[in-house]
C-alpha cells in the first residue's frame, strides 16, 4: 500500500436496519485527494441479496437512522462550509428535507418510537460568538473569562461558550421549530427515547464537583417540557450510551468499573425513575465494553429477555456480544476481526466488520424473532474494499507472544513486506495508553510495510482488551513495565531471520510518542525514531492540554516530583538517536509546545533532529486530517526511514 492508495479506502460507517429487517443503510466515506476533502454518501443494501445502491449524493452525508415505521431515513448532511444539519428523506427515495438549522451543526440522532420526532444534540453558541453576529469576526469577539479546568476540547475548541444541548423536532412537519430541552452551563450527550415516547434520557455532568472529576449522570426529561430534567444516577462514574429496556422500567448504560483511567468498562442498570442505585450487570473487571474508537455510535441494544448487546474488546479483537440477564456473554460476531458499528431490527443484526486487510464491510445475521443470537453463518452485503485489495499487496498480521523480564506475556503482531528479507524493522507504539492495536486494516502499518519495512506492534501493559489488571498496570509508572513489554515484543520478533536487527526504528503518537521518547532517553539501540503528537513534558502538559489535570492526576498522581521523574523531556540530554518530531499546530490534546520543547532540547544536544508541523490540524491528524496532510505525513515518515534505515548497498 502506498500513500496515494488512501484514495482507494472506502470506510463504511455505523449501520441502521429497517424495522422489517429487509434493508441496511450506512454511510460510506472516502478520501478525495483531488479536492483535498472527505466525501460521504448514504448507501442502502438489501438483506436478501442484490448489490447495495447509493441512496444520497452528499457531499458529506453520515449517521443514517431508519424511522421505527420504516418510512423515513434521517441523516446528517454537511455541505460547502456549512456544518452538519439534520435531514429526513423517504426510505424509498426522493429529495431530502432539512429539519434543523444550527450555526454549529447537529449530531447524535434518535427517532421517537412513533416515528414523528427526532432527538439530537447541537452546540448553542453565545450571542455574538462563532459567527452568530456577521459583524463580529473571531478576532473581535470579547475576551473569554475562564473559571473552570474543563473549558476546551481538541478538534472542537472552546466549549464554555458553546455548550451541547438536547433538542426535539417534529421531523414530519415542514418548518417545525426544534424544542430545546436543556439549558444552562452544561454539556449533554447520547439522547435516547423512552419506549412510550414521552421522555428522553441523556448524559450530562451537573453535579457541584464536575470540574474536578470525570463523573457524569443519566438524566431523564419529558420530551415536551424544557428545563425539567432529573438525574437518575449518583455521579460516581463516567457514564455513556444509555438505553431504555423495552418495558421502559430501567436504563442500561456503560461505565468504568471504578476509575476512568485504565479500567475496564462494564454494563450497569438503574431504575428509570431513579428509585435505586445502579447495579452492575457484568462481572467486575471481566469484560471491557468500552466505546471502541471505530465509526459507529454503538448504542446499547436491549431486548425483552433482559439481554444487552454491545461490543467487547478482547486481545486485539472487537467482538459483538450479547450479555444475558445474568451477565453471561454470547459472542454474536467474533474471530480475529473488529466490529466498528452495529444495529438490529426485524430479526436482522447488521455490523461493519474489519480485519487485517479490510477497512470494513457490512455483514448481516438473521434469526428467529427479536432476540439477537449468533447465526449459523454470516452474509457479507458489500465489497467496498475490492479496489484497494486488487491494487495493493496488503500485508497480513503474524501473531507473536513474548515474555517480559518479570515473566508477563506480551501479545502482538508483525506485518511484513513482500519479498525476501532481512527487512529493516519499525516498532510501532499505539496511543492511549488505554487503547489497542488489533484486527483491522491500519493504513499506517500497511504503508510502512509497503515501503519495505517489517512492522512490529502490540498491546503492552496499559492497553485495553486484556482486563483491568493489564490496563491499570502502568498507573504511576509510565515507562516501566510498558517499556519492558514493547522491548520484549521487539526482541521476540527480531528472533525471526527475515528481520534485520541492525536496522530498527521506533515510532509512536500521543502516549506512544511519550514511550518512544522515553525509550530514546535510556537506549541507543534504535537507528532512528519518530515522535509524534507526544506527551513529552508532563509539567507543561498539566496546564496546556485539554485533559491535562485529569489525565495526569489519574495516571501520574499529584506529586510534582513524579511529573519530572516521568518526563521524557527531562531525559532529552541522553538522546542521541536521530529523531523526527511531528506535531499539529492546533493540537489541544498534546499541544504543539510539547513537540517544540522536545525538538529544541534535541537540537541543543547536537542530536540529528527535525520538526514537522502541520497547520490547521489537531490531535487526530493521522486519522481525520486533510487528505493532503495525511499524504504529506506519510511522505515525511518514509523519507525519514529511508534516510536512516535503508542499507546504502540496497
Amino acid at each position: 500500500m502506498h500513500a496515494d492508495d488512501l484514495a482507494l479506502l472506502r470506510l463504511p460507517g455505523d449501520p441502521t436496519v429497517a424495522p422489517d429487517g429487509t434493508r441496511v443503510a450506512y454511510a460510506l466515506t472516502r478520501l478525495d485527494l483531488d479536492e483535498d476533502a472527505y466525501r460521504s454518501t448514504i448507501w442502502v443494501a438489501p438483506v436478501d441479496g442484490g448489490p447495495p445502491r447509493r441512496f444520497t449524493h452528499g457531499p458529506r452525508d453520515t449517521s443514517p437512522r431508519f424511522s421505527p415505521d420504516g418510512r423515513w431515513i434521517a441523516f446528517l448532511r454537511a455541505g460547502g462550509d456549512g456544518p452538519a444539519q439534520v435531514h429526513v428523506m423517504a426510505a424509498d427515495g426522493g429529495e431530502p428535507r432539512k429539519v434543523s438549522e444550527h450555526p454549529l451543526g447537529a449530531s447524535a440522532l434518535a427517532w421517537s418510537p412513533d416515528a414523528t420526532r427526532l432527538a439530537y444534540v447541537a452546540r448553542v453558541p453565545e450571542e455574538g460568538r462563532y459567527g452568530t453576529d456577521p459583524d463580529v469576526p473571531p478576532e473581535k469577539e470579547p475576551p473569554r473569562r475562564i473559571t473552570t479546568l474543563k473549558y476546551r476540547i481538541d478538534d472542537v475548541g472552546f466549549t464554555i461558550d458553546r455548550r451541547t444541548h438536547v433538542f426535539v423536532v417534529d421531523a414530519l412537519v415542514d418548518g417545525a421549530e426544534p424544542l430545546q430541552l436543556t439549558r444552562g452551563d452544561f454539556d449533554h450527550a447520547d439522547p435516547t427515547w423512552h419506549p412510550d415516547g414521552r421522555s428522553v434520557a441523556f448524559v450530562s455532568a451537573r453535579h457541584a464537583g464536575r470540574d474536578l472529576d470525570l463523573a457524569s449522570d443519566v438524566f431523564v426529561a419529558r420530551a415536551d417540557e424544557p428545563d425539567a430534567a432529573r438525574a437518575i444516577t449518583d455521579t460516581r462514574r463516567l457514564l455513556a450510551r444509555p438505553a431504555f429496556t423495552p418495558d421502559g422500567e430501567h436504563v442500561v448504560f456503560a461505565a468504568p468499573e471504578e476509575l476512568p483511567h485504565g479500567d475496564t468498562v462494564g454494563l450497569w442498570s438503574v431504575p428509570a425513575d431513579g428509585s435505586a442505585p445502579p447495579r452492575r450487570l457484568t462481572g467486575a473487571g471481566r469484560h471491557d465494553v468500552a466505546h471502541h474508537s471505530g465509526r459507529g455510535a454503538q448504542q446499547l441494544i436491549t431486548d425483552p429477555d433482559g439481554g444487552v448487546t454491545t461490543v467487547r474488546l478482547h486481545r486485539g479483537a472487537v467482538q459483538l456480544v450479547r450479555f444475558d440477564a445474568a451477565g453471561d456473554p454470547e459472542v454474536v460476531v467474533g474471530g480475529p476481526r473488529q466490529v466498528l458499528g452495529y444495529a438490529a431490527g426485524g430479526g436482522t443484526v447488521a455490523a461493519v466488520v474489519a480485519d487485517a486487510t479490510s477497512a470494513g464491510e457490512v455483514v448481516v445475521l438473521t434469526g428467529e424473532g427479536k432476540r439477537i443470537q449468533a447465526g449459523e453463518g454470516e452474509r457479507v452485503l458489500t465489497d467496498h474494499g475490492v479496489e484497494l485489495a486488487s491494487s495493493a499487496a496488503l500485508g497480513g498480521m503474524e501473531e507473536i507472544t513474548a515474555t517480559a523480564p518479570d515473566g508477563y506475556p506480551v501479545h502482538g503482531w508483525v506485518t511484513k513486506p513482500t519479498g525476501a528479507g532481512p527487512h529493516p524493522v519499525v516498532l510501532q507504539i499505539h496511543g492511549g495508553p488505554h487503547a489497542q492495536y488489533g484486527y483491522a486494516l491500519h493504513d499506517e502499518t500497511q504503508v510502512i510495510a509497503g515501503a519495505g519495512y517489517a512492522v512490529v506492534y502490540g498491546n503492552p501493559r496499559g492497553s485495553s482488551g486484556y482486563g483491568r489488571a493489564h490496563g491499570r498496570a502502568i498507573i504511576g509508572d509510565f515507562g516501566g513495565v510498558d517499556r519492558d513489554d514493547v522491548l520484549a515484543l521487539l526482541d521476540a520478533a527480531l528472533a525471526e531471520p527475515d528481520l534485520d536487527a541492525t536496522r530498527v526504528g521506533v515510532m509512536g503518537g500521543s502516549y506512544g510518542g511519550f514511550l518512544t521518547a522515553w525509550l530514546l532517553g535510556e537506549t541507543d539501540r534504535f537507528a532512528a525514531a519518530i515522535v509524534e503528537r507526544a506527551l513529552a513534558a508532563p509539567d507543561s502538559f498539566l496546564g496546556s492540554s485539554d485533559i491535562g489535570p485529569h489525565f495526569l492526576d489519574g495516571y501520574f498522581g499529584r506529586e510534582p516530583q513524579r511529573l519530572t521523574a516521568q518526563s521524557p523531556l527531562a531525559r532529552a540530554d541522553k538522546i542521541s538517536t536521530p529523531t523526527l518530531v511531528v506535531h499539529a499546530e492546533q493540537d489541544w490534546r498534546c499541544p504543539v509546545e510539547q513537540g517544540q520543547r522536545l525538538y529544541v532540547a534535541l537540537r541543543r544536544n547536537g542530536t540529528d533532529a527535525e520538526l514537522l508541523l502541520f497547520p490547521g490540524e489537531g490531535h487526530e491528524l493521522s486519522r481525520s486530517g486533510l487528505p493532503s496532510h495525511r499524504v504529506a505525513r506519510f511522505a515525511a515518515i518514509l523519507d525519514w526511514w529511508g534516510r536512516h534505515l535503508t542499507d546504502p548497498a540496497d
